[in-house]
């Protein structure tokens, strides 16, 4: 809170549908996703510009709020942004430095997601909507990675030292309550399926550009009569990305490729994070 109020920044945030004490809304999409962002702010009385602010999965979020409300958005702040693992923009190198990364639990999941998401609702009752919430490091295996080959840099890591701070295992243990309190796997499956999915519309879209001017002599005399200046299109405020280089969720190849897309964000690699 002092961080925040040394910088002047009111931070809001809300429970997706379906989580936490949200009513669940089983037609979103990612198109309805940005308006409850412009609902809410409005509702608070938000009139200005605002930022988003994007974390790993939840990025997709802030990814949509930039297509569909860009007019509202001062900027985005994004830390190891999540994209759709499937998107044909990737190239192979791409695509290759993200799957390699991940465990093989992690890819079936993502399988799942996209082929058959209903079996999704069986592996979330049998973790964190059991009810029985053990070690932060058991949940988080599938992040941390737990291979033969991880173990080293698992013991080694940041992560592992503060995940045995006790103060942010009380902080978790609240988190994944409040989460799951109505204990129903769907939104948390629709969840899944919004990351593998058709987004609706490309990164690319969002990509800074001069607006093409119409073809032909009539749009070329309208041009210069009207003495209007270039318009571009895509999101014209500041993208700030952080990624730390270690990162096994968010593998920085995934980072690289919307550096490629959108080469106009500002991309902040951070060594050994």
């Amino acid at each position: 809170a002092s961080l925040l109020e040394e910088f002047g920044v009111r931070l809001l945030t809300y429970d997706l549908p379906g989580f936490g004490e949200s009513d669940p809304y089983p037609y979103r999409n990612l198109e309805s996703s940005a308006s409850d962002m412009l609902f809410l702010a409005n509702a608070l009385g938000v009139s200005d510009k605002f930022w988003v602010v994007g974390y790993s999965t939840g990025s997709v979020h802030a990814w949509a709020a930039l297509r569909y409300i860009p007019g509202r958005l001062a900027g985005a702040a994004m830390f190891a942004p999540m994209v759709n693992p499937y998107d044909s923009l990737m190239n192979r190198g791409e695509r290759y430095g993200t799957w390699e990364k991940w465990t093989r639990k992690r890819k079936f999941m993502y399988f799942l997601a996209r082929r058959f998401p209903k079996f999704l609702s069986y592996f979330y009752r049998q973790s964190f909507l059991s009810g029985k919430h053990g070690q932060i490091d058991q949940w988080l295996a599938l992040t941390l990675g737990r291979r033969v080959s991880d173990f080293l840099h698992y013991e080694l890591s940041k992560d592992r030292a503060l995940i045995e701070d006790p103060i942010y295992e009380e902080f978790w243990q609240r988190d994944v309550e409040e989460s799951i309190r109505q204990g129903n796997a769907k939104p948390f499956v629709e969840e899944a399926v919004l990351q593998v999915s058709n987004w609706g519309f490309s990164l690319a879209d969002l990509k800074l550009q001069k607006k093409q001017r119409g073809k032909g002599i009539l749009n070329l005399i309208k041009f210069f009569l009207s003495g209007s200046e270039e318009e571009y299109t895509g999101f014209l405020g500041p993208i700030h990305i952080w990624q730390g280089m270690d990162d096994k969720v968010v593998p920085p190849s995934m980072t690289d490729f919307v550096h490629r897309v959108l080469p106009s964000a500002a991309v902040h690699k951070l060594p050994y994070e």
